[in-house]
């Protein structure tokens, strides 16, 4: 099979900064992530779970080969933003997917982030130590 010949569908998701692009094939198994096997970036099994949650839930293990590749914010910002473009990306392939997606909050794009640092302070909120004397 030739390049051309392979169709994926494609998904983004997001969180904190963090920004996965997420490609799903649905013939083959494995998961990448920036080029890397997922155990490899991902070391802890928090992290790893955190990305297969929504293909444990629905019980399709080995059904799609993963590709993501992903940037910004933190390693655990990084497998949440992977989760949620595989969410995405699972529901483009059966809209059956959403209900339960969307029941355990795989599809919600978490809104928090962190707060600008403001002028005359250390951080965004903590100020410089005040002395009465």
């Amino acid at each position: 099979m030739t390049k051309a010949e392979e169709k994926y569908i494609e998904a983004v998701g997001r969180r904190k900064t963090a920004v996965a692009r997420v490609r799903v094939w649905t013939k083959g198994k494995g998961f990448k992530v920036n080029g890397m096997d997922m155990k490899e970036y991902f070391p802890t099994q928090d992290l790893q779970s955190n990305i297969t949650n929504p293909i444990d839930m629905l019980n399709i293990e080995e059904k799609f080969k993963v590709s993501a590749k992903v940037g910004g914010s933190s390693k655990v910002a990084q497998s949440i933003a992977i989760r949620h473009g595989l969410s995405r990306a699972l529901i483009k392939i059966n809209p059956e997917f959403r209900k339960r997606l969307k029941k355990a909050g795989f599809l919600t794009r978490d809104p928090r982030m962190r707060e600008r640092k403001k002028f005359g302070l250390k951080r965004a909120r903590r100020a410089a130590q005040w002395s009465k004397r």
